[in-house]
């Protein structure tokens, strides 16, 4: 019988160390996903994302690590997977990336499915202006000249308009998240 063949995968945790809750270490975070059989384990800030190598889907992956925090560190918090080409896919496809000469001023939403189309056609970007946003399949990419601190494009935004769980990250962190599962 053939072994399945590794892929690397990028898991994004929702809304962890944001304040006093949700609190994992990343030590932690990397012991559990290593536990779970994983290898080439690194985590990347202190925001609860991992890169690793597994044999098993993104499904049976997510549905792994979202089940090991709750068992392990009582966490009960979405983890949004991509893969290694997923993840790639994401940053070759930023409209605003060639645009904009300022990182900080770009995010990304990754959403845990694809929203509906009719939810997409729903949202209205002139209503937001000057912050900008463009829905491709599974992300939503952001750019917020006057930060995202300012902007009304929040996380919580976009999963009530879309009915899809969500995670935020910068643009600097999806870019170097990118490079660490292609090392």
């Amino acid at each position: 019988m053939a072994r399945a063949r590794r892929q690397t995968y990028v898991a994004l945790l929702r809304g962890v160390n944001l304040g006093s809750r949700n609190k994992v270490s990343m030590p932690d975070l990397r012991r559990l996903v290593s536990d779970l059989g994983y290898g080439d384990v690194e985590t990347y800030l202190q925001s609860g994302n991992v890169v690793f190598t597994a044999a098993d889907g993104t499904d049976a992956v997510t549905a792994a690590v979202e089940k090991a925090l709750a068992d392990e560190l009582e966490l009960r918090v979405a983890v949004l997977v991509r893969t290694k080409a997923e993840l790639r896919r994401v940053v070759a496809d930023n409209p605003f990336a060639g645009s904009q000469s300022d990182p900080k001023k770009l995010l990304v939403t990754f959403l845990a499915e694809t929203p509906s189309r009719s939810a997409v056609r729903m949202l209205d970007a002139a209503e937001h202006a000057p912050d900008e946003f463009h829905v491709r399949r599974r992300e939503v990419y952001l750019h917020c000249p006057n930060g995202y601190g300012r902007t009304k494009l929040s996380n919580a935004f976009f999963e009530r308009r879309l009915n899809v769980v969500g995670t935020n990250r910068n643009w600097r962190t999806v870019t170097a998240l990118a490079e660490l599962a292609s090392a």
